[in-house]
């Protein structure tokens, strides 16, 4: 439940700020999976971002345009198979008109435009590129600890990975 107090946190006061987003909010959420937790994640945000609006009492009607990003292997026919009943569930919840996207690719390059998306989602695409720690890698393979030049390669590979991550989201927001 912390991760949804966060999540809740920062949408608040995203939300707060009535200068921030005008029009359609542009809401990607990486490494999105293709299951229904994928779902339930962008129905969290949606939720939120309503009852902190009728809170306001800004009487704005939303739109949303949300993407869904994960690797090419994914399968997304899976998710858009859940969206009818997503679809209605955004009706009862009167969240306003939603559209959703896929976006395909490797988020380790640009993805989107610059300051195009409003908020980004990661629940499990950054714990996926934490796994590849030289810690993890040396625990699945004993030659880690003994050679210094494998060690050295894994160092650097997960620093590259985690800095180039790092890099392009900023320039997306």
């Amino acid at each position: 439940m912390e991760v949804k107090t966060i999540l809740e946190e920062n949408m608040i006061s995203i939300v707060s700020n009535k200068s921030v987003i005008k029009g359609c909010w542009k809401i990607a959420d990486l490494g999105c999976s293709s299951g229904p937790n994928t779902l339930m994640s962008i129905s969290n945000i949606l939720n939120i971002i309503n009852q902190t609006s009728l809170k306001l009492n800004n009487g704005i009607s939303h739109v949303f345009q949300i993407y869904l990003n994960d690797l090419f292997e994914n399968d997304f026919n899976t998710i858009f198979k859940l969206l009818p009943d997503f679809y209605q569930l955004t009706k009862v919840m009167n969240v306003g008109e939603c559209f959703i996207s896929a976006t395909p690719g490797n988020f380790y390059g640009r993805l989107f435009p610059s300051n195009y998306i409003n908020f980004f989602h990661s629940s499990y695409s950054l714990h996926w590129l934490s796994q590849v720690s030289f810690k993890n890698i040396c625990n699945w393979s004993f030659a880690c600890t003994h050679n210094l030049s494998i060690r050295k390669m894994y160092k650097q590979f997960n620093y590259i990975k985690v800095n180039s991550f790092m890099t392009f989201r900023p320039r997306k927001i």
